[in-house]
């Protein structure tokens, strides 16, 4: 009998997703023992999962304890509460992850917080960072009731932005207005006016195409999803005329190739810990629940981000 289990998928499951048995985690030397006690789902390994073979072990984010520190002395010691992400199978019991990639949690933080915090925390802060400077610049997220849109809006707003966000329905429109966003665009397309320094762009399809209409000179486009359509069309002309303009795929593990989790993930649990970046958690269940929450969130049936405890 194993002393682990995790999520795995199961293509004659409803859902496709169930809790096995699987080996216990066998650590390297810059890797640490967790033992899970959040952990927050995303769309890209929920969408995986959907199409994965029999077996596969979907997740990104993690929270818990250090149950055996890294054998190397990197790292937080035994008994610390850390958030972690790993690039698969971090819905697990016990996980072995790299120290590189855990953080540190200060104690107001909670560990449902701290699950929320690793792939759609660190992507809106880095997307972020892909302008520079923003005090004083004009900031679009487009998607922005999803996580990544939540966290950017709330960052974005902190450093000092002017935020406009762009949702598909107006009554969405008072959250994000309370999470900070100064504007509202209702709808699929981005009007041409105003222009904006730097756009996060998750939906693809017809919102990317016309965003890039939108990009002031020298600005940046950030596409990290598509959750409307991967195809996109778009006017050419109007965006090598603006001047100097950018299009920035975006991936978060690429990403993380150059700069380490540990760094960032720390920042945001320090921004939660002051009370300035608040997680927002639509769907606190057991995992249990795996395979129902994973189709709801697929579904659109909650905004923000869903988390899932272990006992």
């Amino acid at each position: 009998m194993s002393d682990n289990r995790a999520v795995v998928v199961d293509p004659e499951a409803p859902g496709r997703l169930v809790i096995s048995p699987v080996a216990a985690p066998v650590p390297d030397r810059g890797e640490a023992v967790v033992r899970v006690r959040a952990i927050s789902l995303n769309r890209g390994e929920v969408r995986r999962a959907g199409m994965a073979a029999a077996g596969w072990r979907p997740g990104w984010d993690l929270a818990g304890e250090v149950e055996r520190a890294a054998a190397d002395g990197s790292g937080p010691r035994v008994g610390a509460r850390v958030v972690g992400l790993l690039p698969e199978a971090a819905w697990a019991e016990r996980v072995a992850v790299p120290t590189h990639a855990l953080a540190e949690l200060p104690e107001k933080v909670t560990l449902s917080q701290a699950a929320t915090l690793p792939v759609a925390g660190l992507t809106a802060l880095y997307a972020l960072a892909k302008r520079g400077l923003l005090l004083g610049r004009r900031v679009l997220v487009t998607g922005a009731t999803g996580g990544v849109g939540d966290f950017a809006v709330q960052l974005a707003r902190l450093v000092g932005a002017h935020v406009t966000v762009s949702v598909r329905r107006a009554d969405q429109g008072p959250t994000l207005r309370q999470l900070g966003a100064h504007e509202v665009v209702v709808g699929e397309d981005i009007p041409p006016s105003p222009k904006y320094d730097l756009i996060i762009e998750s939906v693809g399809g017809r919102t990317l195409g016309t965003a890039l209409a939108a990009l002031e000179r020298g600005g940046v486009c950030v596409t990290l999803g598509v959750s409307a359509a991967a195809e996109v069309t778009f006017d050419a002309r109007q965006f090598f005329v603006a001047g100097r303009t950018t299009l920035y795929g975006f991936y978060i593990f690429t990403e993380l190739a150059s700069a380490p989790a540990s760094v960032g993930l720390r920042r945001l649990a320090d921004l939660v810990a002051a009370g300035q970046l608040a997680p927002h958690i639509s769907l606190e269940r057991p995992w249990t629940e795996i395979a129902r929450v994973a189709q709801d969130l697929i579904a659109r049936r909650f905004p923000g981000k869903a988390v899932l405890t272990l006992d």
